[in-house]
């Protein structure tokens, strides 16, 4: 035991020596050395003087951009830099005339070879030893990968055109394969906008008869005596507009799938006609006297409870049997909060292909937004507030403003109540945000940040931030997370 102490305490004594005995690094070795190390990290980084122009540039900036160290020192950084924001918001800039850092998640580059890469991005101020400032640092980490996993994800959460994380969709998702194989009636219940057609032609896709054809009814829209004609068609001469044969929509779909949306709203004698065909399986166009073989599968869908229409007896009891062998419920999107951030960022990506912009994604406050409205007209409403954003967002983030009318904050009442939550200020809302989905997922923070939209490391700053604390029991999970 002594011996080894001995020999520890000998050990330490030649490292004085030597350090003693050496001098200390010069400042261009102390240059060459940070070099060393800033060139060993995965981060691109490069400073600028307070000119804009570059002055330091490492190995792996010049790896992300594509462009050596040689060509870009002493180039503006917006030349080197192309970034999707440097236009409307540079946030180095906004660094060097505030003396914040500013952390952005929703960065592209375009390379030198015309690639655009995805990045996150890090800005700091540079000062010498007098406290003066010099210019500024920027550290981005190409995000590529991280996107590849997102679209991996993405597609994990998909089935046709319907995209999901939520738990009761994926009860949806699981039952769909087994359903479509079946030639059963499915009755589709939910609100209007909750994606009753898309799950029609998702089991149209997965059955046998996805080479035939999808046809699809709003049973809703049309007075009785025009939606009989378009169900079953008619001959010349049934009625007085009638000059030739028409063919009906069940004809239509022959070997397919017909799809009748808002089935409650279809009369009473409508509904007789069509429990002949489903108990038949055939019809007979008007003006014809001849019934015709129905090879279809009937797939309907409603936003009312048929249960209810049932017991007041303005929906046929034989009728809601036949059409109700297999039910699927759809959630409201208020139900599932967690695919805002999903949804939003499939419909960003799809308006930005239509409109050929560059809409980086939702900002933090237009996300908390989104999370605390109603949606009373679910996903159909969040497409069109999108919509309505791309007309006046030019490019990179959805700003609340960009949002309609209805998403903006109410003003506070003059009696000075309390606020509602639509009238908390932007930073409230965020925080609530945060809180309420910590609390959902338990204070797991990888979770909590997946379902955001955002890094983990921005996570961990938002709770410091806005002083969140998890309870005990907690803790320890989130600290494991």
């Amino acid at each position: 035991m002594h011996g080894r102490v001995n020999a520890k305490t000998g050990s330490h004594a030649r490292c004085r020596r030597r350090s003693q005995s050496r001098k200390p690094p010069s400042p261009a070795a102390l240059l060459e050395q940070n070099a060393i190390i800033l060139d060993s990290i995965a981060e691109g980084v490069f400073t600028v003087d307070p000119d804009w122009r570059i002055t330091f540039m490492n190995r792996a900036a010049q790896e992300i951009t594509g462009i050596p160290a040689a060509e870009a020192l002493g180039r503006p950084c917006c030349e080197v830099f192309q970034a999707n924001i440097c236009e409307t918001t540079c946030i180095l800039g906004l660094t060097l005339e505030t003396g914040e850092s500013v952390d952005s998640d929703a960065v592209e580059i375009l390379r030198v070879d015309g690639r655009e890469i995805p990045i996150s991005v890090s800005t700091a101020i540079l000062r010498d030893k007098e406290g003066q400032v010099i210019g500024g640092v920027q550290i981005f980490r190409d995000l590529s990968l991280v996107e590849e996993l997102r679209r991996q994800v993405k597609r994990q959460y998909r089935l046709g055109d319907i995209i999901s994380k939520s738990p009761l969709m994926q009860k949806v998702f699981d039952l769909l394969p087994a359903i479509a194989r079946t030639d059963s009636t499915v009755l589709i219940q939910g609100e209007s906008g909750t994606g009753k057609e898309l799950v029609a032609r998702a089991l149209h896709h997965l059955s046998p008869r996805a080479q035939g054809p999808f046809v699809a009814v709003n049973c809703g829209a049309l007075p009785d005596t025009l939606l009989e004609s378009e169900l079953f068609g008619h001959t010349a001469g049934a009625f007085t507009d009638a000059r030739r044969d028409r063919q009906g929509r069940f004809a239509m779909a022959e070997g397919g799938t017909l799809f009748l949306d808002e089935i409650g709203d279809i009369s009473p004698a409508l509904q007789v006609r069509l429990l002949r065909v489903l108990e038949e399986r055939a019809y007979t166009p008007l003006g014809a006297s001849n019934p015709v073989k129905a090879d279809v599968r009937i797939v309907t869908a409603t936003h009312v409870d048929l249960d209810q229409r049932v017991a007041a007896g303005s929906f046929r009891k034989d009728l809601y049997y036949r059409i109700n062998v297999v039910k699927l419920r759809l959630p409201r999107l208020a139900e599932r909060k967690e695919d805002i951030p999903l949804l939003a960022e499939h419909f960003i990506d799809s308006f930005n292909k239509l409109q050929n912009k560059r809409i980086t994604g939702l900002s933090h406050d237009t996300l908390a937004i989104f999370m605390h409205h109603d949606w009373p007209g679910n996903v159909r409403e969040l497409e069109n507030a999108i919509e309505h954003a791309f007309i006046l967002c030019p490019q990179g983030p959805i700003l609340p403003e960009h949002l309609p009318d209805h998403f903006q904050p109410e003003p506070r009442t003059e009696g000075g109540g309390s606020p509602a939550a639509s009238s908390l200020s932007l930073k409230e809302r965020e925080k609530r945000l945060l809180l309420e989905t910590l609390e959902r997922h338990g204070w797991r923070r990888l979770a909590t940040a997946r379902e955001l939209g955002i890094d983990k490391n921005t996570l961990r700053r938002k709770i410091q931030r806005f002083g969140l604390v998890p309870p005990k029991t907690a803790g320890d999970a989130a600290e494991r997370a």
